[in-house]
């Protein structure tokens, strides 16, 4: 239980500093003349986040959940995804946000982990979902979250890439056509 709570603990800190980080970047590119959309469906990835940590630590805790005989995999793999998350955030700099605020003819960027996919830090979340749960055997948070995780991104996902493609290089850079 110590170390459940232990990585719950820090994960939970971890999502405070980006929350801080965003607000900061936020306040940067709307000076700049930025803008969000999708604001609608923010309280959905909101909710989502917070009853992920909720379901977690209930499944966890009430059903008595144990590490799983897997940890070291899932802890590397946890790792891995942490270190993919900094990568992510790292590449977008100023420009990485929770909400989708759009600097209109900003260049798109393509470096890190943009380079080769679309959205990273979208796979790395989705990663996470299954990789905590997992680590500490609550399927039913795994399962649960997993495909809210992958509807609310549908909706995400689609909003973000049409106002991108309306605003900046986002079509040509990607090449969307």
């Amino acid at each position: 239980m110590t170390l459940f709570l232990f990585i719950i603990t820090v994960v939970c800190m971890q999502r405070l500093v980006e929350l801080v980080i965003a607000k900061r970047n936020e306040k940067w590119m709307r000076e700049r003349g930025a803008y969000e959309v999708g604001a609608g469906h923010y309280p959905l990835i909101v909710s989502l986040h917070i009853g992920f940590f909720i379901s977690l630590a209930a499944e966890v805790i009430l059903l008595e959940r144990s590490i799983s005989e897997w940890w070291p995999l899932w802890v590397s793999l946890f790792l891995l995804t942490q270190a993919g998350r900094v990568w992510s955030l790292a590449s977008l700099g100023r420009f990485w946000n929770t909400k989708i605020i759009i600097l209109p003819g900003a260049n798109v960027v393509k470096r890190g982990p943009y380079q080769w996919m679309r959205h990273p830090n979208y796979t790395i979340v989705a990663a996470e979902f299954l990789i905590l749960p997992l680590l500490f055997q609550a399927y039913y948070t795994a399962i649960i979250f997993s495909v809210l995780n992958m509807m609310v991104l549908s909706i995400r996902i689609k909003i973000e890439e049409k106002a991108l493609v309306e605003a900046t290089d986002y079509n040509k850079v990607f090449k969307m056509d």
